[in-house]
């Protein structure tokens, strides 16, 4: 990912595991683009899905142009991902495994012209496994803080 971030799926990493992440293009229109430039995205609630020989994403919501017309888009169409083949019948059969899925992480323009999404393989996490991660991220900061106190009383 080399671009300007325009929206992160922050909750995605706390619900899911992420087994691997593909980078997509996203076909949008010209009210779309326009409001994504303008940081209006909400990916929160986003998912994707193969269907056929495509890969959709839907439940992202992209506000409508504030100058619009009546030409505007609807905020939460499905929206097409562009992928290759290969990419797409692998990311195919790999969602059709039990409980993985395809969720956006983020959403960017590359060059500052192509609105691109980072799209995660993920497994859901239980609620045990939630509690892990947060307690290792604890654990994590604590070991820090006294690292870094160590280091201030030394010097």
């Amino acid at each position: 990912m080399d671009g300007s971030v325009i929206a992160r799926n922050r909750k995605a990493r706390h619900d899911y595991f992420i087994l691997e992440t593909i980078e997509a293009g996203i076909a949008l229109t010209g009210t779309e683009i326009k409001s994504v430039r303008a940081g209006k995205v909400n990916l929160k609630d986003g998912y994707a899905r193969v269907q056929g020989s495509e890969v959709w994403l839907f439940n992202v919501h992209v506000s409508p142009y504030e100058q619009g017309t009546y030409y505007n888009h609807e905020p939460l169409r499905p929206r097409k991902l562009l992928l290759n083949a290969g990419e797409i019948r692998r990311l195919g059969a790999k969602t059709r495994e039990k409980g993985l899925t395809l969720v956006p992480l983020t959403m960017y323009l590359k060059q500052n012209r192509w609105a691109k999404v980072e799209l995660a393989l993920v497994k859901g996490k239980t609620g045990s496994d939630k509690r892990d991660t947060i307690a290792e991220r604890d654990a994590k900061r604590d070991i820090d803080k006294a690292i870094k106190e160590k280091r201030q009383r030394d010097i």
